[in-house]
């Protein structure tokens, strides 16, 4: 069905994942979470790479996965939030598909990420979500093809996000 791949991108806590693997069920499209899949082959989570390997090591693969993925079958593709803070990676995600960023206000984000799950973050608390945003958001909205506005809620999330990419593959 799809040509190209999509890519979603944006802040921990946006909504990449829970929308991603939504729509690609809705949709009978493949759907990849690149951080699950990283943790998968590396046998451990994201937060014991991290501490275990550090963050460049982290980096590394998550920009070898999205070579990986491109030889894949087109589908969704849910991308860890600093992802695209690499140039390489937002070559590979143009090169390769569209990249949509899955754009949520800080306060909703604040208001409910699991910082336990977010390595970059589980130590420096709210603050480095702050912090964070601030810094990436120019990065997400330069890179992206088409914004989505996750605000509204889990369900107009979905719907949003399956127009957007039949608007995008024209289906």
């Amino acid at each position: 069905m799809l040509e190209r791949h999509i890519f979603l991108i944006g802040m921990p806590g946006s909504g990449k994942s829970s929308l991603g693997r939504k729509v690609a069920g809705n949709m009978g499209l493949p759907y990849v979470d690149t951080d699950q899949r990283i943790g998968a082959i590396v046998g451990c989570t994201i937060p014991e790479i991290f501490q275990r390997y550090g963050e460049q090591a982290f980096r590394s693969a998550e920009t070898n996965m999205l070579v990986q993925l491109t030889r894949e079958q087109p589908g969704i593709i849910s991308t860890g939030g600093g992802a695209v803070m690499r140039e390489v990676n937002r070559t590979i995600m143009r090169n390769h598909g569209f990249i949509v960023l899955i754009d949520r206000p800080l306060e909703q984000i604040l208001s409910d990420i699991k910082l336990d799950r977010r390595p970059l973050l589980a130590q420096k608390g709210l603050p480095e979500v702050e912090r964070l945003y601030h810094e990436r958001i120019s990065a997400y909205r330069s890179a992206a093809d088409a914004v989505l506005d996750n605000s509204q809620g889990y369900y107009p999330g979905v719907y949003g996000l399956e127009k957007l990419i039949r608007a995008l593959v024209n289906v």
